[in-house]
Formats: structure tokens, C-alpha cells, sequence
């Protein structure tokens, strides 16, 4: 296995907080954070994760998005916006050992936070 750190690519509305709409709409409202959201990102962190986070969000609205981030006490490595609705792929190289998977998703049901996210 290993031993070099894991990155978490994240995205943010219906994953770490309520979606309630459109971006312009998930703006304007105060964000509530879903369950399992914040003990997740403090594993992560205590483990030396590198944190990403996605949003469809546009490019113009990064600093209203990065205050509502800090505002929940969500904290990342790198905010990347402007990633479109439809599906999202990864596409990474399998080390030559092939001793464990390189990329992995999970698809989590919109707005029930991170509570059963299994150990990552």
C-alpha cells in the first residue's frame, strides 16, 4: 500500500452543504453544513489529506463561496470552480505493482452529509 498521502476531491452543494437550488440561491442563503461533514474533513486533515473541493459555482463568486466555506469551518487545499453539472470522471494511471486502485468515487445521496461514508 501506499504511504503517501491521499487526495480527497470534493464537491461542496448537496456534499458538505444543503443544496437548496441553483448557485446563485445557494449564495444567498445561510449554508448548513450536513452530518459527518466536519468530523470527516478533521479525519482527513489528522491523516495529512490534500483536500479539493469542486463547485459548478462560477469563477466570479469565489470569495462569497470561500467566506461561506470558512463561515462552517470547512478548510481545503484547493477550490476549483466553474466544474460543470453533468458527470464528473477520473481518470488516473494504475501503479505498475497493481496492489491497490489509484482512483476511487463515491456517490453520495444529495444533502444527506457524510455520516456513513465509509473510512477512506
Amino acid at each position: 500500500m501506499d504511504r503517501r498521502p491521499k487526495t480527497i476531491i470534493c464537491d461542496i452543494d448537496g456534499t458538505l452543504i444543503s443544496h437548496h437550488g441553483n448557485a446563485y440561491q445557494q449564495l444567498m442563503r445561510e449554508p448548513e453544513i450536513l452530518p459527518g461533514v466536519l468530523e470527516k474533513f478533521e479525519q482527513w486533515d489528522r491523516r495529512g489529506y490534500n483536500i479539493i473541493l469542486i463547485t459548478g459555482r462560477r469563477e466570479n463568486w469565489r470569495e462569497m463561496t470561500e467566506k461561506q466555506l470558512s463561515s462552517i469551518g470547512i478548510f481545503y487545499d484547493q477550490l476549483i470552480m466553474g466544474v460543470g453539472g453533468g458527470p464528473r470522471v477520473l481518470i488516473n494511471d494504475l501503479k505498475p505493482n497493481k496492489s491497490f486502485p489509484t482512483a476511487i468515487a463515491y456517490n453520495l445521496i444529495r444533502n444527506e452529509g457524510m455520516k456513513n461514508l465509509e473510512d477512506i
